[in-house]
């Protein structure tokens, strides 16, 4: 008899022939042919020196020691298979998926991430950035953060931040700002973001009109345009010329001193950055919660009634 010792594989096996009752059917659940099948039970009949399986006309059937050793395969491929799923759940960490914009991705949340890390040692993030939200959002996502109007959100979005707008530019661009017409921003490059004409957000003739500034600075020689935000806020820290500055977007880098506000500060009315939430599980309301206290929604009480739409 040899001493070779006996394998996961064999007892797996006795299990399901146990299962199945037949050997070819074995064969098919495990992914073996019939003939491989019928070598390792020999094989295993040698080791033990007996008959493990009686040979029916149709089927097999465990002799009495083959019974023995069967219940010694059950329990050890039973306990093998629950701790393999002890420990890929123990290493399965819950992963929250979150689609918002250029912007707001590389402006606001990037530079935050560390801290959501650190709160929250035990979720994944995982982070899709478009252009604008997609209708069809809650196919791929758990958390949204969009941008638009009021009217544009479902009942529970809450909005994390209006949309407030102001000039900013460099500060060596800022020295050079003369006061006169508008406030001397007519004496500077101005810095488009190219956007879809339905776009939800300002542009430089809409900030003039809301400004009350006077002039157009809508187009001007010199100008430069872009097609993301990042572009825009990366021309105006290279000293480019005059951008729109998202407050609460921009704030780390006016906090800084690396852009200066110049000009007048326009509110739109229940516009902004809003938080939309696919679902309710754990990891989706840890980020929910985070976004609304890092924003200023969680502390801000007196306006949370009028930020949740109803």
């Amino acid at each position: 008899m040899s001493d070779a010792p006996v394998d996961l594989g064999w007892m797996r096996l006795l299990v399901e022939v146990d299962r199945r009752g037949s050997l070819s059917a074995a064969a098919e659940a495990m992914g073996l042919s019939q003939p491989a099948v019928s070598y390792q039970i020999r094989t295993l009949e040698q080791r033990f020196g007996c008959a493990l399986l009686l040979r029916l006309h149709r089927g097999v059937r465990f002799t009495e020691d083959g019974r023995r050793l069967l219940a010694v395969a059950i329990r050890t491929v039973e306990e093998v298979d629950g701790l393999e799923r002890a420990i890929k759940a123990a290493r399965r960490r819950p992963a929250v998926r979150l689609t918002t914009d250029y912007a707001f991705s590389g402006l606001w949340l990037i530079p935050r991430m560390q801290a959501f890390r650190l709160q929250n040692p035990d979720v994944d993030l995982q982070i899709v950035a478009s252009q604008r939200l997609g209708s069809h959002w809650r196919d791929t996502a758990d958390v949204a953060v969009a941008f638009g109007h009021r009217s544009t959100f479902e009942e529970g979005a809450k909005l994390l931040m209006p949309e407030k707008v102001v000039p900013v530019c460099a500060p060596s661009i800022r020295a050079r700002l003369q006061q006169g017409v508008s406030d001397g921003l007519d004496m500077v490059p101005r810095i488009h973001l190219d956007a879809d004409p339905s776009s939800p957000w300002l542009d430089w003739p809409a900030y003039v009109a809301e400004s009350g500034i006077g002039g157009n600075l809508g187009h001007a020689a010199g100008d430069l345009r872009f097609n993301t935000y990042s572009m825009v806020i990366q021309a105006a820290l290279g000293g480019q010329g005059v951008a729109l500055g998202w407050l609460g977007v921009v704030d780390q880098l006016l906090e800084a001193g690396l852009l200066v506000v110049a000009g007048a500060e326009v509110e739109v009315p229940d516009r902004g950055y809003w938080l939309i939430a696919a679902n309710e599980s754990s990891p989706t309301a840890q980020l929910a919660r985070w976004l609304e206290a890092e924003s200023g929604v969680g502390w801000r009480r007196d306006e949370r009634s009028e930020t949740a739409v109803r």
